[in-house]
């Protein structure tokens, strides 16, 4: 008699987060049915920035929830900790992959030569700074 309106709402709200979801799920499938190979640089590089985007946007939430649901907020700022150590994982995958130039290796202290590799440093470079204002090593290595 009534239409249920949480089912109405998820098929509206956020869609470009469904977007994004779906379009990883899609990638999935392809990549499930391809044999192409190992995968590439450029292709960590996207799924990085995938990843620093979800980090955050949950950090964003854990915020936000914080006041009124504590309880909730440490769960989103859990998952916020294996976000960055999911991301720190590909970044490292990245440079273990061979380097279409030069040694591939991130630098810190001078800019790396060209995209992806400038692109994958300096986004990782961003999230490490806001990893370190929130974060904890006992809440990482944890």
């Amino acid at each position: 008699m009534f239409p249920d309106t949480r089912r109405d709402l998820a098929g509206t709200a956020h869609p470009y987060l469904r977007a994004a979801s779906a379009g990883l799920r899609h990638h999935t499938r392809e990549t499930a049915g391809s044999e192409t190979g190992p995968v590439d640089r450029p292709h960590l590089d996207v799924l990085h920035a995938h990843l620093t985007a979800l980090h955050r946007l949950v950090d964003q939430l854990a915020e936000r929830t914080h006041p009124e649901r504590p309880a909730a907020a440490r769960h989103l700022a859990a998952t916020h900790a294996r976000l960055w150590q999911a991301a720190d994982s590909v970044h490292a995958a990245f440079h273990l992959l061979p380097a279409a130039f030069g040694d591939g290796v991130c630098r810190p202290e001078r800019l790396p030569e060209g995209p992806p590799v400038l692109t994958i440093c300096q986004r990782h470079l961003a999230a490490v700074h806001a990893v370190r204002r929130k974060t904890t090593a006992a809440d990482l290595a944890s």
